[in-house]
């Protein structure tokens, strides 16, 4: 079976685990807990449009979770079936990023691209910080200046309450040769806002605000 989990639906599927194994824990009445059961099975399976039975089965399981043991054995199962990240080449770099003649790929070698729906590094040459995302089909890239917040914020990609700097960049504006700078607080850390993301919801409204 080829893989066909993304990974932000597999950090949805993780968080549905984890109000399972609070319901279990907090709640005694047992129409609560077949609820939350349904609801999250439910969830789960609506993530994708055309599941086939095999791939039905494999995440079936997900209403029989109880506690952290169970959830981990389940995210363990299904991990193998999550699509990476695509690779990303200088040659991708230099097409999404051509007046950035400088900017050098970020290092991969430690990271599982299975857990990233999205890159983004910190080039210490220019000060600035570049982002590889999908939207419709194909990788884009934003990049701008951020500056720490020095406090925790709303993160304008993962929704989350994390440490939170201002990402500025420059977009096109109406008259031609000029540029409208727009802010957006996004996580300092990227590999901590990629485990936080699931959906791509956010992602794709900042892109097209920034493109």
């Amino acid at each position: 079976m080829e893989p066909f989990i993304r990974s932000e639906q597999y950090n949805f599927i993780k968080s549905q685990t984890q109000i399972l194994i609070n319901g279990h824990a907090t709640a005694n009445d047992k129409d609560v807990i077949k609820t939350l059961k349904t609801v999250a099975k439910e969830r789960v399976l609506s993530l994708f449009s055309d599941l086939s039975e095999e791939q039905k089965q494999l995440l079936d399981p997900v209403d029989t979770i109880k506690d952290p043991a169970q959830a981990e054995v389940f995210l363990l199962q299904i991990k193998p079936f999550v699509i990476p990240f695509k690779e990303v080449t200088e040659k991708t770099i230099k097409k999404l990023f051509p007046k950035a003649k400088k900017l050098k790929a970020p290092l991969l070698e430690n990271i599982d691209l299975r857990e990233i729906s999205y890159l983004g590094w910190d080039d210490v040459g220019s000060g600035k910080k570049f982002i590889i995302a999908p939207h419709h089909t194909k990788l884009t890239g934003l990049h701008g200046t951020i500056k720490p917040a020095n406090k925790k914020g709303i993160c304008a990609i993962c929704s989350r309450f994390e440490e939170v700097g201002m990402f500025m960049s420059e977009t096109k504006g109406t008259v031609q040769g000029t540029f409208i700078k727009k802010g957006n607080y996004i996580c300092l850390d990227s590999m901590k806002c990629n485990q936080n993301v699931t959906t791509l919801d956010k992602m794709t409204d900042l892109i097209e605000r920034l493109k």
